[in-house]
């Protein structure tokens, strides 16, 4: 069995606790190395031991989950947040492809995050698990002025790539896969169903027309008019618009003042 090192960092005694209590009970594969009750303690903690998984609370007093990466040197670990499940901070967490526990921890939800963690660990025999990289595109998205997301991580055949959003045309679907089209015209194969992309994408800039694409309103050059119509993209793509998929269409380009 795979051993994993872990540091708790959380300014709640109670939450640690619960947490370490599951992780012995159900997760033996992972020992806690240390218990940090403030953001301060953490950076101390993982700089000194370089830790295999982090699980690191969102909101804490003084300094954040999100500050508290920022002033890391060392990054190389599998990161989860803790957080409560409406914080703002979930969208940026979730399109970097890190994973996040809901407060209370559920146990089949840690067991989950400890086996996509193991997952990885061995992957990345083959493969870089881009845990680093990931870290700094959660950074990224998250220390943006505007609030929107701008690069998102895929997860490819591969392992990882990171995308920035304005540089996607349309997304089509390839049974459990997507393919995305860039400007520059390239085309990536990704393990993420277009109904993952629906909920990572900002719903200002994306929309699905059709049950096979997703595209990017800023890539649309003309609509055709038919029963559903057909939109031309930039890199030349015409594209069927579902009927029922028609009025949604038209309203959110009449909201762009199209």
């Amino acid at each position: 069995m795979q051993i994993f090192t872990a540091i708790i960092v959380d300014d709640e005694e109670n939450s640690i606790q619960a947490l370490k209590a599951k992780l012995i009970n159900y997760c033996p594969q992972v020992t806690v190395v240390a218990e940090c009750l403030s953001a301060d303690e953490g950076i101390k903690a993982i700089e000194a031991l370089h830790p295999q998984i982090v699980f690191l609370d969102v909101q804490m007093p003084r300094m954040n989950g999100f500050v508290m990466l920022k002033q890391l040197t060392f990054k190389d670990f599998a990161l989860i947040f803790t957080t409560a499940y409406n914080h703002y901070a979930i969208e940026a967490i979730r399109v970097s492809a890190i994973d996040y526990l809901v407060k209370p921890v559920e146990v089949e939800d840690l067991k989950a995050a400890i086996q996509r963690v193991g997952a990885q660990k061995a992957d990345s025999q083959h493969t870089p698990d881009h845990q680093n990289e990931k870290i700094e595109n959660l950074l990224f998205n998250f220390l943006q002025q505007t609030g929107h997301i701008k690069r998102i991580a895929v997860p490819t055949l591969e392992g990882f790539q990171f995308i920035d959003t304005g540089s996607i045309v349309f997304i089509e679907a390839s049974n459990n896969y997507s393919i995305i089209y860039l400007t520059d015209n390239q085309k990536i194969t990704v393990t993420h169903t277009l109904k993952d992309f629906e909920e990572m994408l900002p719903a200002n800039m994306f929309i699905r027309i059709h049950h096979a694409y997703i595209i990017n309103t800023n890539h649309v050059v003309s609509y055709i008019k038919g029963k559903g119509g057909q939109v031309q993209m930039r890199n030349g793509k015409i594209l069927d618009v579902a009927r029922r998929k028609k009025d949604e269409f038209l309203k959110a380009f009449s909201n762009l003042g199209v």
